[in-house]
């Protein structure tokens, strides 16, 4: 057997071992948190350090030098946990430095590999201030904290890398990821597509409304705005361009759509579990509080394309190319047995929706043994499943990346106070008005997102201005959707716009033109986040059903109004009428 195939098997018998890992987790009862979240990052670190290292050949050894040291003190902490917990996040020998210094050097470059500098700096800076924090005079000083208690806290006990925003990671994330991609691994995928094409391709601009749906129906499962760009994106890109769309468009089109996959139900993104976890509400609840706005962001940018399309002349799709209704429903049970089953479990009994999502990943896993013209495989099947437990393997390691890294800020945050004075400040500038905060906050998640991933971006803004917003009077809830939204601004907002990068280079098209469309079809993004602070209820659909649809007509027609002043209208003076229109509509007699 050759040294390439030995690599391949172990690869694929790494990918099993995380998907089983995390699956027997939701089975097994409770697992101390000092042993699944070390096996949990122990896990994910052979697919940055070793399987996804590119580069040459010394930076390669280097990464499976990483890995190793890595694994061994992950190791180390899982067997040593009943004496850990005893020294109460304090290190007591040299051992445990080196671990705990390496370990958090090891987090550090994990997440530069698998998402780039930009985080991991974020990291060092809070490192460097829970270090040196005690020398800077006035508000922003801390107390001095002793390197064996700070370093301590981080790594032996549950106050950054093993906190709560691992745990999120090791016993949520994973699961819906998994399920992602088995869904995508089969022909649940291909389902998406047709239903949409079916709905929306004898549309004007039928191309473009399809990549808004198949993005909407992709992006509640996927969780990944780049994912999603990549996936559909490669479908529906080529096929806009040869209809004759402006590439500036197509692009934009897929970049809007796909980011907002992030706040779509059912599964939304890794952030939106992580608000689970913050708010200790079950996620049926940020289910039904998201799924108003999401909507809405979705048919903002629909209203956008067909103004677009009014405004240019686009066609829709040829007859020949939209699927018969007999495909579609032919397709239908890949994606509507998986997402039933769970969605049943999480409406309909006490389980938890790890466990939903458990059963919808059986039932994915069953389904991938025939293909949509019912013909059995089980060479396929084996196939397949490789495919899948190789694709949700990689994506665990790049969630964890983040999160991982991540949990380092929150832990110096906790540690230092630092939150609580940045709180104290926004309430300082706003002055005790709300709107202000909110905007200081909007801007804040802005600038940190063009840094960091969403997920991230998302966690450390509302660690510092979620209790600032709450002190002013919104609700928990509220305050988390505000930040989560706003975290997600720039992917589509220059001058970073991830998602626009993306889309511009699969269209072949310059980014810039891409980023000025973009704005205008995804301001949903924008104004929806507001949209629901002026008008509460609309977070409220189970409890508040009339006033939750009195507030979504009402911020629809607002953000109609605001299409036509951004898109469709040439006259300056029209287009300042209908944008206070459409404020007007979106903000006063909220409900």
């Amino acid at each position: 057997m050759s040294l390439s195939s030995v690599k391949q098997q172990a690869t694929i018998l790494l990918a099993v071992v995380c998907v089983y890992y995390h699956l027997h987790l939701i089975f097994t009862g409770l697992i101390p948190n000092l042993i699944s979240r070390p096996i949990h990052l122990a896990l994910a670190l052979p697919w940055v350090f070793v399987i996804g290292s590119k580069g040459d050949r010394l930076k390669q050894y280097l990464g499976i030098l990483i890995c190793i040291f890595g694994i061994y003190s992950c190791a180390y902490i899982a067997i040593n946990r009943n004496v850990l917990v005893e020294q109460y996040g304090y290190l007591e020998n040299f051992q445990q430095y080196i671990i705990a210094i390496g370990l958090i050097l090891v987090v550090l470059e994990m997440a530069r590999r698998a998402v780039k500098l930009a985080l991991p700096t974020v990291a060092v800076l809070a490192l460097l201030y829970g270090l040196f924090g005690q020398y800077l005079p006035g508000e922003f000083g801390h107390p001095p904290l002793p390197l064996g208690s700070l370093l301590g806290t981080l790594v032996i006990a549950e106050g950054g890398i093993w906190g709560p925003l691992t745990g999120v990671s090791v016993n949520v994330v994973a699961i819906f990821v998994i399920l992602g991609s088995f869904i995508g691994a089969g022909e649940g995928g291909t389902s998406f597509m047709a239903l949409a094409t079916k709905l929306a391709g004898r549309y004007r601009a039928g191309a473009a409304k399809v990549s808004v749906l198949s993005s909407a129906f992709f992006g509640s499962i996927s969780g990944s705005a780049s994912a999603n760009v990549a996936s559909t994106g490669a479908i529906t890109l080529p096929t806009m361009k040869r209809l004759g769309y402006p590439p500036s468009f197509a692009a934009a089109v897929e970049a809007v759509a796909s980011s907002g996959g992030q706040i779509m139900p059912p599964l939304m993104g890794a952030g939106a579990f992580v608000m689970m976890e913050l708010l200790r509400v079950p996620y049926v609840e940020i289910m039904s509080a998201a799924l108003l706005p999401a909507t809405l962001f979705f048919l903002a940018a629909w209203v956008g394309v067909d103004l677009f399309a009014r405004r240019y002349g686009l066609n829709a799709m040829a007859p020949d190319e939209i699927p018969s209704t007999r495909r579609v429903i032919r397709l239908a049970p890949f994606f509507l047995i998986p997402f039933s089953l769970m969605l049943s479990v999480l409406l309909f009994t006490a389980y938890t929706p790890q466990f939903a999502a458990a059963i919808a990943i059986f039932s994915a896993a069953g389904l991938l043994v025939v293909n949509e013209k019912m013909e059995f495989s089980f060479h396929r099947w084996l196939e397949r499943l490789t495919q899948a437990c190789l694709n949700a393997a990689a994506q665990i390691a790049m969630i964890a990346s983040i999160i991982i890294c991540a949990g380092l800020v929150i832990g110096v945050l906790n540690m230092t106070g630092l939150g609580v004075k940045v709180t104290s400040i926004i309430l300082g500038l706003a002055g005790g008005k709300l709107w202000i905060a909110l905007l200081l906050t909007a801007a804040a998640c802005l600038i940190l997102g063009m840094e960091v991933p969403t997920t991230a971006a998302y966690i450390i803004c509302v660690s510092v201005a979620g209790p600032a917003l709450q002190k002013l009077g919104l609700s928990p809830l509220q305050a988390h959707l505000f930040v989560f939204w706003y975290a997600l601004l720039s992917t589509i907002t220059p001058p970073v716009c991830g998602t626009v990068f993306i889309a511009a280079g699969m269209a072949e098209t310059p980014w810039v033109p891409v980023a000025g469309q973009a704005m205008r079809l995804g301001l949903g993004l924008y104004f929806v986040p507001l949209a629901f602070i002026a008008n509460p209820h609309l977070l409220y659909p189970v409890t508040h059903p009339v006033l939750a649809a009195i507030a979504f007509l009402k911020i629809g027609l607002g953000l109609w109004l605001l299409g036509k002043s951004l898109i469709a209208e040439k006259s300056v003076l029209r287009r300042c009428l209908y944008f206070l229109a459409g404020l007007s509509a979106i903000f006063l007699f909220g409900t």
